[in-house]
């Protein structure tokens, strides 16, 4: 698996700017997430490399923080808020609504990249409740019809050349 030459030039433009300690391990992971979406294997390798440590612990350190992503965004971001006001008014069964019109687990992006799916643990909505955040936007109660429709909200109509 390797990097397209856009993205490989990328990383390599981050890499630059870090020394080549351990220490620098997760400024360079947020600083090469933020540049290309998330981190591919490929680029977790180069990091490794770059560090002189072993890929194994830079994947692990990536997968420990829940701020890291190991498959690419969607177009669209959906945040489902798990705290404890959504879920005692339904969170999961909101979760679980997401997970079935879009087909994918949560922390997936849907394979035609339209869409990803994760949770939160609050988003300070809690009168809202329960809440998912749509491309940065709170959408409130949202219950399985509210998930239908905001989805038809944004998928373009066929035929629009959208």
């Amino acid at each position: 698996m390797s990097l397209e030459e856009a993205d490989f030039n990328k990383l390599h433009s981050v890499l630059s700017r870090y020394g080549r300690r351990r220490e620098n391990l997760i400024p360079v992971l947020q600083a090469v997430q933020g540049k290309l979406g998330y981190l591919p294997a490929a680029a977790m390798q180069e990091i490794a490399r770059h560090l002189d440590i072993p890929a194994v612990d830079v994947y692990g350190v990536a997968t420990f923080y829940n701020q890291f992503r190991l498959t690419p965004p969607g177009k669209h971001s959906v945040r489902v808020c798990l705290g404890t006001a959504c879920h005692m008014k339904g969170g999961y069964i909101t979760l679980d609504a997401w997970q079935r019109r879009l087909g994918i687990d949560r922390g997936g992006t849907t394979p035609d990249r339209e869409f990803d799916l994760d949770t939160v643990a609050c988003v300070g909505c809690c009168a809202m409740a329960p809440v998912t955040v749509v491309d940065n936007e709170p959408e409130a109660r949202v219950d399985p019809t509210r998930v239908d429709g905001i989805l038809l909200s944004l998928k373009p109509a066929k035929g629009t050349g959208e």
